[in-house]
């Protein structure tokens, strides 16, 4: 596990604004690029790890490859290594974009957030009060979903709010992501699994600051 924060010196200070502007869906393609920019040079590497903004200038990364030498981050790493049993209760956090697939008239596939899926059920005028209570309904199904499928099993009380929609900038268009923050307590079923889908990271938008889950125990 990496930590990395922006360094305070007065030469990084300055450029703060630029490097993590205030708009949420700017900062994510911002900080998407600060993070590439601590891993080792490599044209043909792919992402291989998960990254999430503690606080401002603050990240956590979780890299199978040490991270390089950068001259906009103090750097501290350490092992991640989870010894886990089944049975073992974990605190946890995460950030992620929840996503389930529809089919379309001719056949296709496509891929929606669980929120925006779910609000077009309701009429557009009752959409924004609907809107907290289907995020904490619909990403909660989600998450029990993935959990049954990788090792581990939500406890009653889990949080999911803060929903969020981000509008990034991708191949000449914008895609759109929906996020929701998780806390809640889990316990684990299949330790293997589990440890494999925490390497790994949970749903989509990964290379955007999702899916890296916090875990200690309960």
């Amino acid at each position: 596990m990496i930590r990395a924060h922006l360094r305070r010196d007065a030469s990084v200070a300055a450029l703060a604004p630029l490097l993590l502007p205030e708009d949420d869906s700017a900062r994510v393609m911002a900080a998407h690029r600060l993070v590439w920019s601590l891993m080792p040079a490599d044209p043909d590497a792919r992402r291989d790890f998960l990254w999430r903004e503690e606080a401002p200038g603050r990240f956590l990364v979780l890299s199978s490859r040490p991270p390089g030498a950068s001259a906009l981050f103090d750097v501290e790493a350490k092992p991640f290594e989870p010894a886990l049993s089944a049975g073992d209760r974990l605190r946890f956090i995460l950030r992620a974009n929840p996503t389930v697939s529809s089919s379309t008239t001719d056949g296709r596939s496509t891929r929606h957030d669980v929120v925006m899926h779910a609000l077009r059920a309701v009429p557009q005028p009752e959409r924004a009060a609907a809107r907290p209570a289907l995020a904490q309904q619909e990403g909660a199904a989600w998450l029990d979903r993935v959990g049954q499928q990788h090792g581990f099993a939500v406890e009653p009380g889990l949080r999911a709010d803060g929903y969020q929609t981000l509008q990034l900038p991708r191949a000449g268009r914008a895609i759109q992501l929906g996020t929701l923050e998780y806390e809640g307590v889990l316990q684990v079923t299949d330790p293997k699994l589990f440890v494999e889908r925490l390497v790994a990271g949970f749903g989509r938008a990964r290379a955007f600051g999702c899916g890296l889950m916090l875990v200690r125990r309960a």
